[in-house]
């Protein structure tokens, strides 16, 4: 395979060494993993806040749902223009689009959860006089903690997309500015690097999230 259109493992080992040489490795690495973070973070607290909400008001879920459906089916790249001229071209509209890309997901799926939970039991719970609060905490946000779960795996991916998506777009720093870079100049060692290092970022991330299930289902035992 010629490696000026595919690189080589080898080739791409001497590029993260000479990044690291150059101090341009943690650097990179460290403003997207941040970004990612904070995008991951805020778009699951920001989407099962909303799906709450949107749970919690019939009327709120006729308006909104068919707006979720067509936010959710719109390529959110095409946010970028806008969110560029009302943020700047910096940091923070790398992590609203990863918000962006994040939140709705994590809405949809953690609405559908609590929309699933067994209507039996909630009329059970109210012959008993049980209120919305405690219907919510006693019965539906436990019976959707897997969901929940799930949403944070999916979500690592959808932020990292949103992230990398941002820096393609704004960015002078970070991975996704570093495979833009070298996909200009023809540096495909540099690329490869790039989305070597990403795929790290991800296993990393998704490793806190299943640490995070594991305790939870330790506990619950």
């Amino acid at each position: 395979i010629d490696p000026f259109i595919m690189s080589s493992p080898s080739r791409v080992f001497k590029t993260l060494v000479s990044l690291n040489s150059s101090n341009q490795l943690w650097n990179n690495v460290g403003v997207t993993a941040w970004e990612t973070v904070v995008g991951f973070l805020f778009g699951t607290i920001l989407g099962i806040a909303f799906a709450v909400v949107i749970w919690w008001s019939d009327f709120i879920f006729k308006v909104s749902d068919p707006y979720l459906v067509v936010l959710n089916a719109l390529p959110k790249v095409a946010f970028g223009p806008i969110i560029i001229v009302w943020m700047g071209a910096g940091t923070k509209s790398i992590i609203i689009m990863a918000l962006l890309v994040s939140v709705i997901i994590a809405t949809l799926n953690i609405l559908a959860g609590f929309k699933n939970v067994n209507p039996e039991k909630i009329l059970l719970m109210k012959s008993f006089g049980a209120n919305k609060i405690q219907i919510l905490t006693k019965l539906v946000i436990p019976a959707n903690i897997s969901t929940i779960i799930s949403t944070l795996k999916i979500n690592v991916g959808m932020s990292l997309i949103g992230v990398i998506t941002g820096e393609f777009l704004v960015a002078s720093k970070g991975i996704g500015y570093l495979i833009v870079y070298g996909g200009q100049v023809f540096k495909l060692d540099l690329v490869m690097a790039g989305i070597f290092l990403l795929c790290v970022i991800a296993i990393l991330i998704y490793g806190a999230v299943s640490q995070i299930e594991k305790i939870y289902t330790k506990f619950a035992k």
